[in-house]
């Protein structure tokens, strides 16, 4: 297993640039669907557990807030892994992360699936195993980021990691109609079988995932992405090259002294707390308060894992247009989640409730994605897992677990902030989305100051060639 996880680095083929980039697409594309299909996976056994919420109330008897601390236990294990798993992932084979990590979650939702009843010592069990989980799925966004950005032009990268980033789109919508599958096909109805059939299928993906693509296109001997591409090496790549920088030299240089990482950090935070508060307790909140049935409730789901998968297309390629300005671009998609929420709090027609989680879903994972893209643009590619990491820690340690515990003991009618009943939770997400933008609009700033500053380079760099 370890010997999976070494990077390989051959001796760049003595070929010009356009025929490796020729040979680069292939072995790209393997590579891709790697990591495009593991983390797709791991969705299917993370909001599985969403899914079979009202299950779980109505088979075992559980309470909101046992619910939430299962998830909570996820978050926890989550958000530490996010940055000390990922500090040792950074340096190895971030291709081969991703089904290792794939493996062993999947392995955990199968004794969970195993364990469930309603009993005290089995609510036990499946926290400490849905907390397991969470460890190992820690490292598939960051080690995904680190791999596309490995192999791809920087042109051309919000793109690449946009259609990445609907593999947990796809995942999520798909955990429904899978996890029912499991259940209602394979296990006569029990709930047993939305954890067990998932998992089934996350271990097999795993397996094969082993063996397609590598984690750059140098184990090829292609060289690196910057000079198939013909382009310059970034300013941070060069200033750890040139200062031939450790990896704790790294994380402490691009990280954690780094203020814009820190700036998404706390973005991150905010767009978690409205993210999971709608993703966690949608199909609740149509169920309980709004009155549709449990086949509807769970289509408001699908509805915004679908919508989501949309915006995370459209909104990457956007930036790319936009020539890197993500963060303008995710302020345009927060200012829509504030407009939009309102509509789903008070969506009393089937259409209105599902026409609202859509819409929400294309306009939150604009900011989930770029949030991510623009770490990527302040750090080496070293850094990139850890840097990913961090702000995955804080996202959820804080607005996570606030999102599925906090929200959902105010929905108990535990009062928080002076806010209690569902009316609180429209309250906080409101406010987390306002409070986000804010943090991007500084972010937008930065990035704009970079732009302009490496325009002004370039342009003294070519009038000084002529």
């Amino acid at each position: 297993m370890i010997k999976l996880l070494q990077q390989v680095r051959r001796p760049t083929l003595d070929l010009p640039p356009a025929t490796r980039r020729k040979m680069w697409v292939m072995p790209f594309i393997r590579s891709y669907l790697v990591v495009f299909v593991s983390y797709l996976v791991m969705y299917l056994i993370r909001k599985n557990f969403n899914i079979a919420q009202n299950d779980l109330i109505h088979d075992y008897g559980m309470s909101l807030t046992q619910l939430g601390t299962i998830g909570l236990c996820f978050s926890i294990t989550y958000g530490i892994g996010k940055t000390a798993i990922n500090y040792w992932c950074d340096g190895k084979n971030s291709k081969n992360i991703l089904p290792m990590s794939l493996l062993l979650s999947g392995l955990c939702i199968l004794g969970f699936g195993l364990v469930m009843g309603p009993s005290v010592g089995a609510f036990y069990m499946m926290a400490g195993l849905y907390a397991l989980s969470g460890l190992f799925q820690s490292t598939g966004g960051s080690n995904s980021y680190s791999t596309i950005t490995k192999w791809t032009s920087k042109k051309n990268r919000g793109t690449f990691l946009g259609l990445w980033n609907i593999s947990h789109n796809v995942g999520g919508a798909g955990a429904a109609g899978v996890a029912l599958f499991g259940a209602n096909y394979l296990f006569d109805g029990n709930v047993i079988g939305m954890f067990i059939f998932p998992a089934s299928i996350a271990i097999i993906v795993a397996l094969i995932g082993f063996f397609m693509g590598n984690d750059s296109p140098e184990s090829y001997g292609l060289g690196t992405a910057e000079e198939i591409f013909e382009e310059a090496i970034s300013e941070e790549d060069q200033a750890v090259s040139d200062a031939k920088l450790s990896k704790m030299d790294i994380f402490k240089k691009y990280v954690l002294f780094n203020k814009i990482i820190w700036l998404l950090c706390f973005a991150n935070v905010f767009l978690y707390v409205v993210r999971i508060g709608i993703d966690q307790w949608s199909t609740v909140y149509g169920y309980e308060v709004l009155g549709f049935d449990k086949e509807t409730a769970i289509s408001g789901f699908t509805m915004f894992e679908t919508g989501a998968l949309i915006g995370t297309c459209l909104w990457g390629f956007l930036s790319d247009l936009a020539n890197g300005r993500r963060g303008m671009v995710a302020c345009i998609a927060l200012i829509g989640i504030v407009m939009t929420l309102g509509f789903y709090q008070h969506a009393h027609s089937i259409f209105a409730y599902k026409a609202s989680l859509f819409a929400l879903g294309f306009l939150v994972f604009g900011p989930q994605l770029l949030i991510g893209v623009a770490a990527v643009g302040f750090v080496p590619k070293q850094g990139i897992a850890v840097a990913d990491g961090i702000k995955g820690t804080f996202a959820y340690l804080i607005g996570d677990s606030f999102a599925k515990l906090g929200l959902g003991m105010i929905a108990d009618g535990t009062p928080i902030f002076g806010q209690t009943g569902w009316s609180g939770t429209f309250t906080a997400l409101n406010t987390a989305a306002i409070v986000c933008c804010a943090i991007m609009a500084c972010v937008a700033i930065a990035e704009e100051t970079k732009i302009r500053r490496l325009k002004r380079t370039a342009k003294l760099a070519d009038l000084a060639s002529s």
